[in-house]
């Protein structure tokens, strides 16, 4: 009998292990065919709770802009927590070198030349940026911005395809991240600190400045001289991920930029309820947030004669910010800029891939709407 029901217990152990291999099988097999990361969600009791409860939630009730008014103020509240001043800097670049060799862009199509621009910040942060140059111009500029991942050198696909369309591009990586370089800083009490990840800026944080100014000081810079030394028609810009992010923000600041794409670069902070959603320092810094939420930020990067401002989503992206969950708020933003009267808010849907990138679609996506 004892023996018998060993036998059962072992047989019982075995099936139910072969059983959970073959559930957790089909759960990773079965996600690469979803149709949408809600999908997902809805196979956890709690996650669907929670996202059953956000359909429900109307993000009209946190878009605190009534006119273009409120949009003008918020802007100087947040260029005022930023560079603890009430306008843009309008600082030039350190240093600028003319006609540069870098053989890692000698294939390019339609280069006539690169100029490096370099931006020390405090503390001894820097940030280096690469104009690419056209041999025929369109006399547009387009600012191409890379994300977490890595330097500029990863949108190579994407620099190479808008200068053969005739765009001056100037390319810039994110603090600490590819060409940028990683400081060792002399804190009070704390001693050095190599700085590596984005999260340390936290540490430097005080009432007279904001580590946030070394995601947006290399772009304002930039333009400042730009603008001095071109004439340029129009300044687009154009982001990835942690790139995306920052062309969210610097286009609601900066009005100099008429059309904007923020590729895989952010969802309002209710609908992060997915781990790789969530973000970091920047994706999460409470006081700038108090100041100007997401809807807010879209709306304030839509607002304007002739601006536009699109987020493009990755249906199947591996990285953050997959699905359709825009859905949840798209009517709010345009139907504010609507009441507004100036400007436009666009999103489009690439489901043509599963990387996380600017893909072949999007980038004639992003041309079409460049040239119209």
């Amino acid at each position: 009998m004892k023996k018998s029901l060993a036998i059962f217990i072992i047989i019982l152990s075995v099936c139910l292990f072969s059983f959970g291999v073959y559930v957790g099988v089909y759960e990773i097999s079965s996600f690469n065919d979803l149709n949408s990361l809600t999908n997902i969600i809805q196979k956890n009791p709690t996650s669907l709770q929670d996202h059953k409860a956000i359909e429900k939630f109307d993000f009209n009730t946190i878009i605190d802009i009534q006119s273009q008014s409120d949009i003008f103020q918020k802007r100087t509240d947040v260029v005022n927590y930023i560079w603890n001043d009430n306008e843009l800097p309008n600082v030039l670049p350190t240093s600028i070198e003319n006609n540069i060799s870098d053989d890692r862009f000698d294939d390019l199509t339609n280069l006539k030349q690169i100029d490096k621009f370099l931006i020390e910040m405090e503390h001894g942060v820097i940030s280096n940026v690469y104009l690419f140059i056209p041999e025929n111009n369109n006399n547009n500029l387009i600012l191409y911005h890379q994300g977490h991942s890595g330097g500029f050198i990863l949108g190579k696909p994407t620099i190479d395809f808008f200068l053969k369309n005739g765009f001056s591009v100037a390319t810039f990586s994110m603090p600490l991240i590819g060409m940028n370089n990683n400081p060792t800083i002399i804190l009070e009490s704390l001693g050095p600190i190599k700085f590596i990840e984005h999260g340390q800026f936290e540490l430097l944080e005080t009432e007279n400045f904001s580590p946030l100014s070394y995601f947006f000081t290399p772009i304002s810079s930039s333009i400042n001289y730009l603008e001095k030394n071109y004439e340029y028609d129009y300044i687009h810009m154009i982001g990835i991920s942690g790139g995306g992010w920052t062309t969210t923000i610097y286009s609601g600041l900066d009005t100099r930029i008429s059309n904007s794409f923020a590729v895989s670069g952010s969802l309002p902070l209710s609908l992060r309820f997915i781990h790789e959603d969530i973000g970091d320092y920047e994706q999460l810094n409470s006081q700038l947030y108090k100041i100007a939420n997401y809807p807010e930020f879209y709306v304030m990067s839509s607002f304007g004669d002739d601006r536009k401002f699109t987020q493009i989503f990755n249906k199947f992206d591996p990285c953050c910010f997959a699905g359709t969950l825009y859905t949840q708020y798209e009517d709010s933003i345009k139907q504010k800029i609507n009441e507004l009267g100036e400007g436009s808010f666009v999103i489009f849907l690439d489901d043509s891939h599963k990387k996380h990138e600017i893909s072949e679609l999007s980038r004639n996506f992003i041309l079409e709407n460049l040239n119209n």
